[in-house]
């Protein structure tokens, strides 16, 4: 199948609009390729230091007979139920090396907030900046110099997007991502938000909220709705850099174990168990170009995945050298069908994904449609057709199957029968500024919604006049102040019961805002990252109670319904200096005043780096 036209307009559009920073990118990364081995450049205390506290047997092989080396970077810690299961994976990658002739070491750990943990309070603001934040911890780890390839152990939210920043800016090191997988199924998402917005009407106490919670969220493994440490994963395979298919494997079975030392032997290039080599992982700057990208973005549009990548992917392209902005997303949208239902976009899991087809399936259909780019470096010898197989087996043998059909049409379909024959994700434009909705989870009738301006300067006073009962109307609830430079951009999921609620008592609701949702704002029209925010100037900091706004989705846009030169000449408000001086204190807010001085807008990707 040919490429699709758009995909490939936008491909080219991108890569021109990189050609300089992308070429000087290429350039660093292959003066650092060509350096000889880690243990022969370093000088013998250097080198010492380096394998002090190694096995005595794996310290002289490497010192002496200059093996490769892996350098472990992990996100583990066990207030993450994702991360936890990442405990024992150094153990089980270094006896694998040794059965390669090659070692490992965790060459650092990084920081892994949850995001469930801090949902609603102070160290919420230190979520989005935490990915910058793990990029620079990864840099710590490898700037020992002593690896010849890098294993990156992370699921969640801005631990992978940091990870992979981090592990761009190493490009001359080949690079595998490993996961650790969702946790079984529990309480579904839908009979937990159906508790949540029970709670929020006082219908139900906190010990009853409390069971639901601990229902749904039961075990080791990644929250089984599909946000963004799930959509990490999707995007990951999308782009090769996973064992293919390991993504949606649950923590615990041998297979996940097999999946984790493929991975080892990925990266040392020992493919199949007890096999000698033969292919050479590629370096992560060759496998991460313009191309890779594009299949990233079509992944998450096809899955309808979290518009947090719409923050992050762009941070972790402008890593690489590359260059995207929201229009290539909104773009590729109006070509890339809607091919899965998994919560909060239907009533599915991720394990249902999985057994349904998961991300293989989705990558099968694209492909075959010209949807991606076919022509890419993965870190496996196949190519991303070997990302349209099943992986299957156990420590006695690894293989990879065909995937077939889809095994539930109310959870995937094929291209030739999408549940939308555009992406889940819209660009909105207009005199707000420019925001992100995510659509595949809104009835089509609340696509447009007009309704009269409530402005709130934090999610507690939304959430106060809705247990004051203020906002029992149609509404469109605007939230301003969550931008990065303001307080970090917080994601504002305790505001989806409410308005949920609203929206089911039949008022037409809406929530415009700065900061960020993650697509968690379901079934609620939500125009989110509005950008500039109201700290940079942005419209936002105009807006005044009763104004009439209008959020269109059909059209792509977001205005307030006002005489232009009414809109012109109104003053923007400040933001209250009591609010300035709490965003700024406490939880260690304090250490990242320079983070939110040097933050640049949602659609630059948020970087604090550059």
């Amino acid at each position: 199948m040919s490429l699709h036209p758009t995909v490939a307009a936008v491909t080219r559009r991108i890569r021109e609009r990189s050609a300089e920073t992308r070429a000087a990118y290429l350039q660093r990364t292959s003066t650092y390729a060509r350096r000889e081995h880690s243990m022969r450049r370093l000088g013998c205390a250097n080198v010492a230091h380096a394998v002090a506290g190694m096995p005595e047997d794996d310290k002289w092989r490497l010192a002496l007979q200059r093996i490769k080396n892996l350098g472990i970077v992990t996100a583990y810690n066990d207030v993450l139920s994702a991360h936890a299961p990442l405990e024992r994976f150094p153990a089980l990658i270094k006896d694998e090396a040794r059965r390669h002739g090659a070692t490992a070491q965790v060459a650092g750990g990084v920081p892994a907030m949850c995001d469930g943990v801090t949902q609603g309070l102070p160290g919420m603001d230190l979520s989005l900046f935490s990915r910058d934040n793990i990029a620079m911890a990864t840099a710590i780890a490898l700037s020992h110099d002593t690896f010849d390839a890098a294993l990156m152990l992370g699921v969640c939210d801005k631990i992978v997007p940091g990870l992979l920043i981090g592990a761009l800016h190493f490009g001359h090191l080949p690079t595998v991502f490993v996961p650790a997988g969702p946790m079984p199924s529990g309480l579904s998402n839908s009979a937990k938000a159906q508790v949540r917005e029970r709670a929020a009407q006082g219908l139900v106490g906190r010990d009853e909220l409390l069971q639901a919670e601990m229902a749904a969220y039961h075990a080791p493994g990644t929250c089984t709705f599909y946000g963004t440490a799930n959509s990490n994963q999707m995007l990951l395979e999308a782009m090769g850099l996973h064992v293919p298919g390991t993504a949606f494997i649950n923590p615990g079975r041998p297979l996940r174990d097999e999946l984790t030392r493929e991975a080892v032997r990925t990266a040392l290039g020992r493919l199949g168990s007890g096999a000698e080599g033969g292919f050479a992982c590629p370096p992560i700057s060759q496998v991460v170009d313009e191309r890779a990208i594009v299949n990233a973005m079509a992944a998450l549009l096809a899955t309808g995945g979290s518009t947090n990548h719409l923050i992050h992917w762009v941070a972790v392209a402008r890593a690489a050298g590359i260059h995207i902005d929201w229009q290539d997303f909104s773009d590729l949208s109006q070509v890339v069908p809607l091919l899965a239902r998994v919560y909060p976009n239907g009533s599915a899991d991720v394990n249902q994904f999985q057994d349904a087809g998961g991300p293989g399936y989705v990558i099968r259909e694209l492909l075959d449609a010209g949807l991606m780019h076919e022509d890419v470096l993965t870190v496996r010898p196949g190519g991303i057709r070997e990302y349209t197989q099943l992986p299957q087996g156990d420590e006695q043998r690894l293989r990879w199957g065909a995937i077939g059909a889809s095994q539930d049409d109310s959870v995937l379909r094929p291209v030739a029968q999408p549940f939308s024959v555009t992406g889940g994700l819209k660009i909105l434009t207009g005199n707000l500024g420019r925001s992100v909705i995510k659509v595949s989870a809104v009835p089509e009738d609340r696509h447009v919604i007009e309704a009269p301006a409530r402005v709130f300067d934090s999610q507690a006073g939304l959430l106060a006049a809705f247990q004051a009962g203020e906002l029992e109307r149609d509404v469109v609830c605007v939230v301003r102040w969550q931008g990065p430079r303001a307080n970090g951009m917080p994601e504002l999921h305790k505001l989806t019961p409410p308005l949920a609620v609203l929206q089911g008592r039949g008022w037409r609701v809406a929530l415009v805002t700065d900061g960020r949702m993650s697509g968690a704002s379901g079934k609620v029209p939500a125009a989110i990252h509005v950008t500039p925010e109201a700290l940079a100037g942005g419209p936002l900091a105009k807006l005044q109670d009763g104004d009439l706004i209008r959020l269109d989705a059909e059209a792509g846009t977001l205005q307030v319904l006002i005489d232009a030169a009414r809109w012109e000449a109104r003053a923007a408000a400040l933001l209250p200096p009591a609010q300035a001086e709490d965003n700024a204190h406490g939880m260690g807010r304090e250490l990242f005043a320079n983070f939110r001085r040097n933050a640049l807008g949602a659609e630059e990707g948020a970087c604090t780096w550059i």
